[in-house]
C-alpha cells in the first residue's frame, strides 16, 4: 500500500496563474469546436462514399490521414509552443482545421479529400496539445475535467449539425462548411486573445530548464509511463466504443434499438462522469481518484466480457464509461506538478500524440483478433488493456523521474 503523504508546496513545482473568465471561456468554446469535426465523418461517410463511388476500405484511409498529421503536430507540440507561443500555435492550429473542413466540402475528387484529412490532424493536434498544455497549467482539476466534458458536447453536436444538413438541404459539403464556419470563428477568438495565452506557461519559484530537447523528454521515465498510459486509455475507450455495439447485437443478440442506447450510455458516462469527478477531483486528490477509476473500468470491462446474464453487459458498460471519465484530464492535470516546466510541455505532447495512436493501433488490432477468434475477442482485449493501464499507472506513482519536479501522490484537500 503507498502511503498518501499530505500534499505541500514544493521548490520548483509550478504554480496555477488565473488567465480570468474570458480565456476559460474561449478554452471551454476551444475544446467544443474540437470536438465537433471528428464524430461527423461516420455520419457524412455514406454520401460521401456515394459521390466519390469509394469502398468501405477508404473510410480507414481517412482516419490514417487524420491520425498522421495529428501525431506529428501533437508531438511537436511542445517545440512549437516555445517557439511560436500558445496563442500562436492554437490561432494556427484552428486555421488548419477550418481550411481542411473547407477541404472537405469542397474537393472535387477522393484524393484531394483524403489529402485534407492531414491538414485536419496537423490542426487538430495542434489545439489538443496547445490546450490541454495551457490548461495544465493554469486551470484546476475541476475545469480541466470540465473542459473535456466539452469537448463531448461537441462531439454530440457535430453529427446533429451534419445530420440536420443532410436532411434539409441534402449535402454532406455543407455540413462540413458549418462546422469549418465555427472553426474560423474560434481561429478569430484565439488570435485576438494571442498575446494573454502567451503571458508564460506557469509560475514557479526557480527558473525552468529552457528549451528542453526531444530527446530530453524521451529519456525521462515518468514521460514514458505516462505515454503508455495514454496509449492505453484511449485505445481502451474506443476500443469498447467502436465494437461494443457489433458485440451485443451480433454475437449477444441484443436487438439494435437497444444496443445503440447502451452504448450511448457508455459515451454519456464519460460526459457526465467528467462533470461529476470534476467537482470532487481536489477534495479526493487526483491520483486517488485515477487510481479508483482505473479500478472501476477493469471491474467494468469485466462485468462486459463475461456478459451473463446479457443485463451485466449494459452495468458494465456503463461502470467502464464512469471509470474512464476522469483519467485523461486528471492525467493531463497531474504532468506538470511531475515535470518541470518545458519537459511538461513537451510530455504533454507526447501524450496527445501517443492517444491519437491508441485511438487507431488497439481497435485495428481487435479487428484482427475478431477475424479470428470471433466478436468476443473484444472483451479479453478490453480487460488486457483495462489491467495494463492500471498496473502502468501504479509504476508512474512508484517511480521517480530524473527532470521530475516532485513525485507524491497527493492528498485530497479540504
Amino acid at each position: 500500500m503507498i502511503e498518501i503523504p499530505a500534499e505541500t508546496p514544493v521548490r520548483g513545482v509550478p504554480s496555477r496563474s488565473q488567465p480570468g473568465p474570458l480565456l476559460l471561456i474561449i478554452a471551454y468554446l476551444g475544446f467544443i469546436s474540437l470536438g465537433l469535426p471528428d464524430a461527423i465523418v461516420g455520419v457524412a461517410w455514406p454520401s460521401v462514399q456515394k459521390e466519390f463511388g469509394l469502398s468501405d476500405m477508404h473510410l480507414g484511409l481517412i482516419f490514417v490521414s487524420l491520425a498522421s498529421g495529428y501525431c506529428v503536430s501533437s508531438f511537436l507540440g511542445g517545440r512549437l509552443s516555445q517557439r511560436l507561443g500558445i496563442g500562436t500555435l492554437l490561432t494556427v492550429s484552428s486555421l488548419f482545421v477550418f481550411v481542411a473542413m473547407c477541404g472537405f466540402a469542397l474537393a472535387p475528387t477522393w484524393r484531394l479529400f483524403a489529402i485534407c484529412g492531414v491538414v485536419w490532424g496537423l490542426g487538430s493536434g495542434g489545439i489538443d496539445g496547445g490546450l490541454n498544455a495551457y490548461a495544465s497549467h493554469h486551470f484546476s482539476t475541476r475545469h480541466v475535467n470540465w473542459l473535456h466534458a466539452c469537448y463531448s458536447i461537441g462531439a454530440t453536436l457535430g453529427p446533429l449539425i451534419m445530420t440536420g444538413m443532410l436532411v434539409n438541404t441534402g449535402s454532406w459539403r455543407l455540413g462540413y462548411a458549418s462546422v469549418g464556419g465555427v472553426l474560423f470563428v474560434m481561429s478569430v477568438l484565439f488570435v485576438t486573445t494571442r498575446s494573454r495565452w502567451n503571458d508564460g506557461p506557469t509560475q514557479s519559484t526557480e527558473q525552468p530548464v529552457a528549451h528542453a530537447r526531444i530527446r530530453d523528454g524521451l529519456r525521462e521515465p515518468i514521460i514514458c509511463f505516462s505515454v503508455i498510459l495514454f496509449f492505453l486509455y484511449t485505445g481502451l475507450e474506443f476500443t469498447i466504443g467502436q465494437w461494443s455495439f457489433s458485440v451485443l447485437t451480433k454475437s449477444r443478440h441484443v436487438s439494435p434499438g437497444l444496443a445503440g442506447v447502451m452504448v450511448g450510455v457508455y459515451f454519456g458516462a464519460i460526459g457526465a462522469g467528467r462533470i461529476l469527478f470534476g467537482a470532487v477531483a481536489d477534495r479526493i486528490g487526483v491520483d486517488r481518484l485515477v487510481r479508483f477509476a482505473m479500478l472501476g473500468a477493469l471491474v467494468g470491462t469485466m462485468m462486459f466480457a463475461w456478459g451473463r446474464p446479457v443485463e451485466l453487459s449494459y452495468f458494465g458498460l456503463a461502470l467502464t464509461g464512469l471509470g474512464l471519465a476522469p483519467i485523461f484530464p486528471c492525467l493531463i492535470v497531474r504532468t506538470p506538478q511531475r515535470l518541470k516546466s518545458d519537459l511538461a510541455t513537451m510530455a504533454i505532447g507526447f501524450q496527445v500524440s501517443a492517444a491519437m495512436v491508441g485511438v487507431v493501433a488497439i481497435p485495428g488490432l481487435t479487428g484482427v483478433g475478431v477475424q479470428f477468434g470471433g466478436l468476443e475477442v473484444m472483451g479479453l482485449v478490453s480487460v488486457i488493456a483495462a489491467a495494463l493501464m492500471f498496473a502502468t499507472h501504479e509504476c508512474l506513482l512508484r517511480r521517480p523521474g530524473r527532470g521530475s519536479a516532485v513525485f507524491a501522490i497527493e492528498s485530497g484537500s479540504e
